[in-house]
This record gives structure tokens, sequence and C-alpha cells, in this order.
């Protein structure tokens, strides 16, 4: 059999407990016992501050998100000019063939500077070409596994402060991804 004391508690703070125990748990016993649990259990005290709120996290990922995507409008952007140039070089500079010469393949190569200007800005225009298409990739990769990442955090509300964002990843799914991340950044 249990038996029971009496606290002394008020009005207005006993009427919100007792709303807030009957939405809960079955007795106000219980909603008290798992409270003091949770509390003792996670070792913190109940005026310390879990940090940032839900609302400061949110408009942290959305300012990072803005952050990616202007890098990627600014790629798209400027990523288009060495497929430009290179398009430009090869029909404006280009040396002029006669009607029905055939191109110059193997024989008799000459030094001609002009010529040589030319394909040295079309392989430096390649050069820029597979970099920006590389970067484009890493950014792609980069972009689906943040996605990743972001689909992983989840709105918590807890029965005490401010909702928060929790991420539902193993720490050693995460650390891996930090490791990885590190290694491609260095």
């Amino acid at each position: 059999m249990d038996t029971f004391r009496t606290i002394r508690v008020k009005i207005e703070t006993a009427t919100k407990f007792q709303k807030f125990s009957r939405k809960f748990f079955k007795t106000h016993s219980e909603a008290l016992q798992t409270m003091l649990d949770f509390f003792f259990y996670n070792e913190i005290s109940p005026k310390e501050s879990f940090g940032p709120t839900g609302r400061t996290l949110e408009n942290l990922i959305k300012k990072r998100f803005n952050g990616m995507a202007a890098m990627m409008k600014e790629m798209e952007t400027h990523g288009v000019l060495p497929t430009k140039a290179m398009m430009e070089l090869l029909f404006e500079h280009s040396p002029q063939r006669k009607r029905g010469q055939a191109p110059p393949l193997m024989k008799g190569r000459q030094n001609n500077s002009e010529k040589d200007i030319f394909f040295k800005k079309v392989e430096e225009a390649i050069v820029i070409e597979k970099e920006n298409t590389s970067l484009k990739r890493d950014l792609r990769q980069h972009r689906a596994t943040f996605i990743a990442l972001l689909n992983k955090v989840q709105l918590v509300k807890g029965s005490f402060g401010k909702p928060r964002l929790q991420l539902n990843m193993a720490p050693e799914d995460f650390e891996k991804l930090k490791n990885r991340l590190e290694e491609e950044f260095d």
C-alpha cells in the first residue's frame, strides 16, 4: 500500500502541474517521479540552459544553406565561362584552311607561334573546365551529404523548456563523417 505526504505549493503552480500531469501521466506522483528521474539521469539542473534553441539552430542552418546556395549559383554563373571561352577560341582564332586543303596531320610540322598560342589557350581552357567539373561533382556530393545529415535532424519537443533539434545518428557514424570531411578539407 502506497503512503502519501502533502507538499505545500502555490495554487497557480499546483494548477499548472495538475494540467500537465493529467495530460501525460496517470497520476501526479508518476509525473513528479518522471521529472526527478529525468534530471538525475541526465545530470542536469532544472535551472541551467540547454544551449541554443530550436529557433536559433534553424536560423543557423538556413544561413548555411543560403550560403551553400549562393556558392552553387556563383559556380553556375562562372562555371559556364570556361566552356564559352573554349568555344570562342575554337571558332574565332582557329587557323583558317583553304578550300580543298586536307587538315594538317603529322606531316611537316611548322613552327607557327599563332597556332602554339592558340593550342596553349585551348589546353588552359580544358584544364579549367576539368577543374570546374571536379568542383561541381564535389559540390553535389557535399550537398547530398549535407541534405542526408539534415534529414537525420528532428525537432524534439520536451516536457520542459523550448523545443530542440536532435541528430539521430550513431556516434560512430558521426565521427566517420566528421573525419572524412576534415581529411577532404585539409
